[in-house]
């Protein structure tokens, strides 16, 4: 299961109005995570390592769009408070 990052353009984040998602706010901390559905998100602030189970950590910055697969296990390890929009489904 492959985690999908990338810097996206202000012209991506207009077409699927990323401003009017939900934001989602969580402190330093680390916990088991698992996805039963597709979330996508732009990262507002903080900084992330996400471990999938079975793979190699990713790296995740204020900044990225990121998107999760439906079905993936992971382990995040939240090393500055992250503040986020998400999107499921």
């Amino acid at each position: 299961m492959k985690i999908k990052v990338e810097k996206p353009s202000a012209e991506k984040l207009v077409k699927l109005d990323v401003a009017n998602w939900p934001i989602w706010t969580k402190e330093v901390s680390e916990f088991p995570w698992y996805y039963d559905e597709k979330e996508t998100c732009l990262i507002l602030e903080g900084h992330v390592l996400v471990t999938p189970e079975g793979g190699e950590p990713v790296e995740i910055k204020s900044g990225d769009f990121v998107e999760f697969p439906v079905g993936l296990r992971c382990v995040w390890k939240i090393t500055k408070d992250i503040r986020k929009h998400y999107n499921f489904g």
